[in-house]
């Protein structure tokens, strides 16, 4: 996998890098700046891009105005946004309209560099990353605007929220200490209570999960 990060903080730049590289990931670029990291991106064609949210020269959002705009420009390309806390407007701009290949994880976690590598890799894959700080708040959003997250019992919503997390039906079973037989029963009633259709697709499913959760949470009370 050939990764372009974007990072202002040069150690924390570096230090991603060599974790990257230690798992067998190639780092192509590591730039400082958002116009520098949509310039590699455009030149480099990666597989995957990871940017801080907040880069020069304003520290506000200009990577994830970066990373939507990569998105736009070149959908094949898998998009990891890292923050140091969780903004739920960033997390639901991100989301909107994504169709997999797209994570949002709190900074905190590439300490766990097995889980992070892993998450990278499942993002490459199409599929979805959001770290489990993300995932509550969206939760906790979508359960004051819609009255079909507060009907959820606690493990339904606890399962809703590995399921947000991209979490597999067999992971989940085994965070739990349940079975998978359960699981499935818990997010078939889960998308009963959301009105979403039983997909055959899992990731699809997971995606429209998420999808619901980002548009509840920005919805007006």
């Amino acid at each position: 996998m050939r990764v372009v990060i974007g990072e202002d903080e040069v150690l924390l730049r570096e230090g991603i890098g060599h974790v990257l590289e230690n798992d067998g990931i190639e780092v192509v670029a590591a730039v400082g700046t958002a116009v520098e990291l949509e310039h590699e991106v455009a030149r480099l064609r990666p597989q995957l891009v990871i940017t801080d949210i907040r880069m020069p020269p304003t520290h506000t959002d200009e990577g994830l105005r970066a990373a939507v705009r990569i998105r736009q420009n070149h959908p094949e390309i898998a998009v990891v946004v890292l923050s140091q806390h969780v903004q739920r407007r960033y997390a639901s701009e991100l989301l909107a309209d994504r169709e997999g290949g797209v994570g949002y994880l709190l900074k905190q976690r590439i300490a766990d560099v097995r889980t992070f590598t892993a998450d990278l890799r499942r993002v490459e894959a199409g599929g979805t990353a959001l770290d489990p700080e993300v995932v509550a708040v969206l939760v906790s959003r979508a359960s004051k605007v819609s009255g079909a997250v507060g009907a959820l019992t606690a493990r339904q919503l606890e399962v809703l929220g590995l399921m947000a997390e991209g979490r597999s039906n067999a992971h989940i079973a085994a965070r739990l200490g349940t079975s998978e037989k359960a699981v499935v029963q818990h997010t078939s009633k889960i998308y009963d209570a959301f009105g979403l259709p039983v997909d055959a697709d899992d990731h699809r499913r997971v995606l429209a999960v998420i999808r619901y959760l980002s548009e509840a949470g920005t919805a007006e009370r």
